[in-house]
């Protein structure tokens, strides 16, 4: 799931000698049984492929992130996913802070009556109580969501032991609040719903294998459902991810 400008110009040369110094550039890529986002299959119960590149420096950080998506028959949505971000990592003692930007960008998604592409701002933070435990909590913000449903937003609570450098367990319990569930259907009324998700991460030989199970209480008929793709899409799963960074 993720822009800095310069100084003057004075100082350029300096500090573009000091950011190729520090400067971190990664990519990776990913297969996945499902792309479920906030509890939500976004590729129509469908496996996805997804890669990025990332770039960091001290505390600032910047990449995309893409996917493909299987949308269901007749939809508008498009059929790729491509995310961009940028974001600050300052630290105060045990706790890591994460202040940032998300694009969401739907290149092709073709629908006159609601944009698809929207932005979000996050805040979140983590506590790293030890070597093993570590929690934290994260907000992210919307004045403009997908598909003309409104102002929206998410909270969500997490956690991970890590038993060692191989094997790493992780939750999050999370709820996404939506200001119009309809988008541009007649009728508006904000709802939301919680979702929550537990699983373990296996590093071998420059792999990461990620088995998760993922739930929701969205009920059939709310206000909410019409922000899915129907009870298929919110429904209890398992997914399988593996990841290996390039």
């Amino acid at each position: 799931m993720k822009k800095l400008m310069g100084a003057a110009i004075a100082a350029g040369a300096t500090v573009a000698s000091a950011a190729v110094a520090h400067a971190d550039i990664s990519a990776n890529i990913q297969l996945t049984t499902d792309y479920v986002f906030r509890g939500v299959s976004l590729s129509n119960n469908s496996a996805a492929v997804q890669g990025g590149f990332d770039w960091s420096n001290n505390q600032f950080y910047a990449g995309v992130w893409a996917s493909s998506l299987s949308v269901p028959a007749g939809s508008p949505a498009s059929p790729l996913e491509l995310d961009v971000y940028a974001g600050w990592t300052p630290a105060t003692g045990p706790v890591s802070w994460d202040f940032g930007i998300v694009t969401y960008n739907y290149p092709g998604a073709e629908d006159k009556t609601a944009a698809f592409d929207y932005y979000e701002l996050k805040g979140a933070g983590t506590w790293k109580f030890n070597d093993h435990w570590s929690a934290g909590a994260a907000l992210y913000y919307t004045p403009h969501n997908w598909g003309g449903t409104g102002e929206a937003r998410y909270w969500e609570v997490n956690g991970e032991y890590d038993y060692n450098d191989m094997l790493h367990f992780s939750g999050a319990y999370g709820n996404q609040e939506v200001a119009d569930p309809n988008g541009p259907l007649p009728g508006k009324t904000r709802d939301d719903y919680d979702t929550w998700n537990v699983g373990a991460t296996i590093a071998f030989h420059g792999f990461e294998l990620d088995l998760r199970y993922h739930d929701t209480d969205v009920k059939a008929g709310s206000s909410i459902e019409n922000y899915t793709y129907g009870p298929s899409s919110y429904d209890a799963r398992y997914v399988a991810t593996i990841k290996r960074q390039l």
